[in-house]
């Protein structure tokens, strides 16, 4: 048994800011969900080429830049470079002042990918570690280099979740606001990950996308003969408050839940987690007014068929449209979550579906109320949240 999580009164998303492979400025996000495109190109790493969805060019430039900006951003990785960026914008958008009381959450999946592989690297020939390998690599320095830059007064706090990261750090966040511990919080996930390593760890389970063709990764294509996996790079935040007229998206319902695992990267065939999170989500809501699932879906054969047996077991063969972002921007692991809210949100305020081009189950609704947008990561843990507008 689990209980339902019933909010009697939602908590408000005030600001949503993003990077990713579809840009940073909001109408350009839209513009390029609504293209039809994927932004998924093949890329050298180590030795071999593989699919890979980075950061527009010139955007990931002006992000890396930052750390000339100042002496202490200098030895940063980019995970916490994308998140200082974001941040900035996103308190800008939402009205919020600089070193006042903000709560901040941001987690990860991975942390400071590349900067760990470069000092791992460097020890292995020298036998030495440099000064700053430690401080510059733990887990806690994106939410703590954050409230540096924005000189903030409330707590700040870092987690790994692996890919339900952000979505957990909606659920810490709330917990504050809801305990009266905090009036405002930061909360969502970044990755920085494209590297021959972490490339290479997805390669060896063989969940990886090889095949070219006109969508390398087939995230919600269920009929699909291999895995499709893709990895992206991107962060994405949002601003939680308790109380106020001016917002983007409520939150009414949260959903959390883990199943015994029978292999670390294994899910059950009906992702019995999903089933969980989702029903505690949806709470006493009927039905048949979740008009839409921004899925999680890998790309995976497995991982896409679970959740969709999920879906099933919850909502008969009459369910929601459902949907997926990964198809066109990757798997951006910590930061995913968001992303996917990120595209729930883009599609409540403009009425509009965006559907998977090459998915049969990826249909149309006649309207858009409410969303439910779905993570689930290593370890056979799931979050699912419901969005609205009114």
């Amino acid at each position: 048994m689990f209980k339902i999580v019933r909010l009697k009164t939602p908590i408000y998303i005030t600001a949503l800011s993003s990077i990713s492979a579809l840009g940073s400025h909001t109408q350009e996000i839209w513009e390029n969900y609504k293209s039809g495109k994927h932004f998924i190109t093949k890329s050298k790493f180590g030795k071999d080429e593989a699919f890979a969805a980075f950061i527009p060019i010139k955007l990931r430039e002006k992000i890396l830049s930052l750390s000339d900006s100042s002496p202490a951003l200098k030895n940063l990785d980019p995970t916490v470079l994308y998140s200082i960026y974001t941040a900035r914008k996103v308190i800008e958008l939402a009205g919020w002042k600089k070193s006042s009381n903000i709560g901040i959450n941001i987690g990860s999946s991975r942390g400071a990918t590349q900067l760990f592989e470069n000092y791992v690297e460097k020890f292995l020939e020298s036998g030495k570690a440099e000064v700053l390998s430690s401080p510059s690599t733990t887990l806690g320095n994106i939410s703590s280099w954050v409230a540096q830059d924005l000189q903030s007064r409330g707590p700040e706090i870092s987690h790994s979740v692996t890919c339900s990261t952000g979505l957990h750090a909606i659920l810490n966040g709330m917990a504050w606001l809801k305990a009266g511990m905090a009036e405002k919080f930061l909360v969502g996930g970044a990755e920085a990950a494209l590297t021959p390593f972490t490339i290479a760890q997805m390669q060896a389970m063989k969940i990886y996308a090889k095949e070219t063709g006109d969508f390398p990764c087939r995230a919600l294509d269920l009929d699909k003969t291999a895995n499709s996996m893709v990895l992206g790079e991107g962060a994405g935040l949002l601003c939680l408050e308790k109380e106020t007229s001016k917002y983007i998206a409520r939150i009414m319902g949260i959903g959390y839940a883990t199943e015994c695992l029978k292999h670390p990267v294994s899910i059950s065939t009906n992702a019995k987690c999903l089933q969980r999170s989702m029903k505690m989500a949806i709470g006493d809501l009927p039905l048949n007014e979740v008009d839409a699932i921004v899925m999680h879906a890998p790309g995976t054969i497995k991982g896409d068929l679970a959740e969709y047996n999920a879906v099933k077991k919850i909502f008969g063969e009459k369910h929601p449209a459902l949907t997926s972002n990964k198809w066109q921007i990757g798997h951006t692991f910590g930061a995913s979550g968001i992303l996917s809210l990120e595209l729930a949100i883009l599609m409540l305020e403009h009425q509009e579906f965006i559907e998977v081009p090459f998915s049969a189950v990826s249909r149309p609704p006649s309207k858009l109320r409410n969303i439910l947008v779905n993570a689930v990561g290593f370890g056979g843990n799931s979050v699912s949240i419901l969005v609205n507008k009114s």
